[in-house]
């Protein structure tokens, strides 16, 4: 009989199922400050993450750790769209914008009501073209993930930018600090992670979820609650299991939000993505390093593999 290893924490039998008990969680990348924001480019076979302090884009193979991009304005959660384009938030322009073919960057939000966001979190793209980002303030609050200054929005919001008319607008603004989002595989639904436990004890570390209909959400309540720290980067499966990170590793929800097991990680989980060369492996950024674990089901974003240039 398989032992369950200690970095594994099984809750439910389907746990076993994803993440096979001979899996080993190997630390491919250390020596970093603050590192977030991981997505895979299967067309060059490499992950790009960052490591915001540093500001720095780094990129990593099965060749090693090379540095993708300096000076990246403390650039903080990243994507694809269906182009095959990298689309960052950066706290230092308190902007999101998008890397194109030729290397150049296109600036898609950086206000709005004629008002410097705050400091862009995360993002993801729909399969429609449309960018929708968190805004919370953790860029803005002090000089080690961006530069500390007042805040000129009147909530942190959640941004939808419109791919017809490049329009940035407001679809939630009753967060305390929304941070990572992500879709389910339908596209129906869109989670966001409730991190306001980082400056308020009282705040509930959970992750919510919205339906999405014609570019708008309608709240449908609680999805998941995070029994250690808070939730940060999250992302779906196939199967639309959720995977989250937490204090204490990474957890996967199902899609009816039952906890079926935790990848226990020796530090602080920021953020995770699915890649690899046969998409079996679950990328995590935790704090200084980035651990790399297979698990046999692949990510929901398909065009997060396919075809694009960097």
């Amino acid at each position: 009989m398989i032992s369950t290893p200690p970095h594994l924490e099984i809750h439910e039998n389907t746990f076993a199922s994803l993440v096979h008990p001979m899996s080993q969680l190997e630390r491919i990348a250390t020596g970093f400050t603050w590192v977030e924001g991981p997505v895979w480019f299967g067309d060059h076979g490499c992950l790009l993450f960052s490591d915001i302090p540093s500001q720095r884009i780094m990129r990593w193979s099965p060749e090693g750790v090379t540095l993708f991009r300096q000076g990246s304005g403390f650039n903080n959660g990243n994507t694809r769209d269906r182009q095959g384009r990298l689309v960052g938030c950066r706290h230092g322009p308190r902007d999101v914008a998008r890397t194109e073919h030729d290397g150049s960057l296109t600036v898609l939000a950086c206000a709005y009501q004629e008002r410097s966001l705050n400091s862009p979190n995360d993002v993801v793209v729909s399969s429609d073209g449309a960018v929708w980002f968190t805004d919370p303030t953790y860029g803005i609050d002090s000089n080690f993930e961006g530069r500390r200054t007042d805040s000129e929005q009147d909530a942190r919001h959640v941004f939808r930018i419109d791919p017809e008319t490049g329009i940035t607008a407001p679809v939630v603004s009753d967060f305390v600090q929304p941070n990572g989002l992500c879709f389910s595989p339908d596209e129906t639904r869109l989670y966001i992670a409730e991190s306001g436990s980082s400056h308020d004890d009282s705040v509930a570390s959970v992750i919510r979820q919205f339906d999405v209909a014609g570019g708008t959400l309608t709240d449908a309540g609680v999805f998941a609650y995070i029994d250690h720290g808070l939730p940060d980067g999250i992302r779906t499966d196939e199967a639309g299991n959720l995977w989250s990170s937490a204090a204490d590793g990474v957890h996967c929800f199902a899609p009816d939000g039952r906890l079926l097991g935790k990848i226990l990680v020796p530090e602080v989980v920021a953020n995770l993505c699915f890649g690899g060369a046969d998409g079996h492996r679950l990328f995590i950024t935790a704090t200084t390093s980035v651990y790399c674990i297979f698990v046999d089901i692949r990510g929901a974003e398909p065009w997060t593999r396919g075809a694009g240039a960097i």
